[in-house]
């Protein structure tokens, strides 16, 4: 390996598309065990590397010189080799978690902030939250002197800052703390990336909260570590320049290639069709919701109806998109009713680009559909309506399906072939 990242569990990382849009297609994976780590320090068979966890503390233990910024947080994320074979070792996670601050518009100047969890991580953000001015910084950890027994004692937090795993895939959809306990709270953020929201942002969003996922962090320290690796800087206290353009595009990129694009519409409103038109474009591999609910159940949605009722059906579609929802890259193609349960709000909006299709009511065929044959069109529309504006990133007029995938595809910046419509 000549440049790359070195961790334990690497397998959905997002550090190779970014070094890629930085420049550097040679960046590469190494998954060790921890009994090799101390071995691949020593051989040194490597220009320059990236260091995750749990190796950020080993990192800093090989390193014959290790910056003063580093040496304060206690671990090291960037290695970097001379040409004598020394290797000298960086934070510039520092740099990233300050540049995420401010793109979430999450000034801790002046106030009191919670760090939830104990870690590298934690120690990290400590140091970037007391360096740019926080009054008071509380660490939240399960057995410290402040807990999440007595989180009430701190209800008068501003910030919050989550550095544990809680929410991170693929166990998402869960929380490590009730932000509405919070009533003065002014910032969250959550230096995981995958999800893009993890439900504490979710939260932080439904209650109007200002509020950052980690993914501008990670490019963020991916391009100090970038100008690091081809000695385009020397120093990992490089003073925060916001907005950087580099990392925004690329913020944006990275987004786009992750994000799953999830097609939610009345039924028959063409999803379907112009979900696999998606799929042939982009390569992005195509999930039918009602297609899975169907195999799950070993019988078609008119028998789940007639056989168990709507509310069985509904229970299938919330566990199928709960495992659907939380991958990435995909187009997901849903059912027309699957807004109508709240609990699935969270599950769509966790990972994907929303694209609501909306096709003239005329246009919409009700044949093997049992709710809209027992119902007026005219109202199942009048009720989801709402809910369909509500949860989507763009609404789509229909035209026909391929100027839909057309449109879909502009609008996320990915050229789109020409096609007959069908």
């Amino acid at each position: 390996m000549t440049y790359g990242l070195l961790g334990e569990k690497l397998s959905h990382s997002f550090s190779p598309q970014i070094h890629r849009e930085l420049g550097n297609p040679a960046y590469q994976l190494t998954e060790l065990p921890h009994e090799a780590v101390a071995d691949f320090f020593q051989k040194r068979e490597f220009s320059a590397i990236n260091v995750t966890i749990p190796y950020k503390k080993d990192a800093l233990a090989a390193c014959d010189r290790v910056s003063p910024r580093a040496q304060a947080i206690g671990s090291v994320n960037t290695v970097v080799k001379a040409t004598d074979g020394s290797i000298s070792g960086y934070n510039t996670d520092a740099y990233g978690f300050e540049y995420m601050l401010k793109k979430g518009g999450i000034d801790p100047r002046g106030e009191k902030c919670l760090v939830l969890g104990s870690g590298g991580s934690s120690v990290m953000a400590q140091y970037v939250l007391r360096r740019l001015g926080a009054r008071e910084v509380i660490v939240i950890s399960r057995g410290g002197e402040h807990n999440y027994d007595n989180l009430h004692l701190h209800a008068d937090a501003e910030v919050i800052v989550n550095t544990t795993p809680v929410g991170m895939y693929p166990k998402n959809g869960v929380a490590p703390v009730n932000l509405a306990d919070f009533p003065a709270l002014q910032g969250v953020a959550d230096l995981i990336y995958n999800p893009a929201f993890t439900k504490l942002l979710l939260d932080a969003r439904r209650l109007g909260i200002p509020h950052v996922g980690g993914l501008s962090m990670l490019v963020a320290q991916a391009k100090l570590a970038h100008l690091l690796f081809f000695g385009n800087a020397d120093s990992d206290e490089i003073t925060v320049d916001y907005p950087d353009t580099d990392i925004d595009a690329i913020t944006d990129a990275i987004e786009v290639e992750t994000k799953n694009i999830l097609l939610i519409g009345m039924p028959s409103c063409g999803k379907s069709t112009v979900g696999r038109i998606l799929a042939e474009r982009t390569g992005r591999p195509l999930v039918d919701t009602d297609a899975l609910i169907v195999e799950r159940a070993g019988k078609s949605i008119p028998e789940i109806f007639a056989e168990d009722g709507e509310e069985a059906f509904r229970a299938i579609e919330t566990a199928v998109a709960a495992d659907v929802c939380k991958g990435s890259g995909q187009i997901i193609a849903t059912g027309g009713g699957i807004v109508t349960r709240e609990r699935n709000h969270d599950l769509i909006r966790q990972n994907s680009l929303v694209i609501f299709i909306n096709r003239p009511l005329e246009e919409l065929v009700t044949d093997g559909r049992p709710i809209s044959q027992q119902n007026r069109l005219s109202d199942l529309l009048a009720a989801r309506l709402p809910l369909y504006r509500g949860l989507c990133d763009r609404e789509i007029a229909f035209v026909s399906s391929p100027r839909v995938a057309d449109e879909i595809l502009a609008s996320i910046g990915e050229k789109s072939n020409q096609s007959e419509e069908i």
